[in-house]
């Protein structure tokens, strides 16, 4: 928020942070205004073809809406696939299989969400995405930055801190992955134990022998 109040910003004024596939884009608009009534992020794909909307259900998540702001985007949605140029407005509900690739280079989707009946409070996952993008790009410092956001925000989540362990395994700070591991592990075992057993960023632990005395 600037001194007069408000602001008025392009997609292209936002920052941009790659996948670990290196093809779909955020650009964290939430994040740049501090907006906090409800979830709104814009993604972009980089080239035909690539995902603007990566595959998933939201079984008991937020309630979406996205709008093609740029291109041309092909969303499935259950067994439905169909063709969404500019303009185009998608209404997809909790529990919906959804997906969006790019039929043009560019391609951006706006998507907006928040739960029906509940506060809308900003989710970890949008400063651990940036926190690895950044780690990827060489940026240890700003990444850990963070990925302390997200702990802070949510710290009883064990989400947060199976995020953690990932971040520090892969920046090569094994104490500190176990650490955050076995926080995880306290914090929700069966899920933990469940994603960890072939999560490729944990590859590291899995041959330090504190990682067999932890999942035991």
């Amino acid at each position: 928020m600037t001194e007069r109040g408000y602001e008025i910003l392009s997609i292209d004024d936002l920052d941009s942070y790659t996948t670990t596939a290196g093809s779909q884009r955020l650009r964290p608009l939430r994040r740049r205004l501090g907006f906090r009534p409800f979830g709104v992020n814009a993604w972009t794909a980089a080239a035909a073809g690539d995902h603007v909307i990566e595959r998933h259900r939201e079984e008991n998540g937020p309630e979406e809406l996205y709008v093609v702001l740029r291109g041309t985007a092909r969303f499935t949605l259950e067994e439905a696939s169909f063709d969404a140029p500019v303009g185009t407005l998608v209404h997809a509900r909790p529990g919906m299989l959804r997906e969006a690739t790019g039929l043009e280079d560019g391609t951006t989707v706006l998507a907006l969400g928040a739960k029906e009946g509940e506060a809308f409070t900003p989710s970890g996952w949008e400063d651990f995405y940036i926190a690895y993008a950044l780690l990827r790009a060489g940026d240890e410092a700003g990444g850990r930055s963070a990925m302390e956001e997200a702990l802070d925000r949510e710290p009883s989540a064990w989400q947060g801190a199976y995020n953690a362990a990932c971040f520090e395994a892969l920046a090569g700070a094994t104490d500190a992955a176990f650490a955050q591991l076995g926080r995880a592990l306290e914090l929700n075992r069966a899920e933990v134990a469940q994603h960890a057993a072939d999560d490729p960023d944990l590859e590291g632990l899995r041959r330090d022998p504190r990682y067999a005395e932890l999942l035991r």
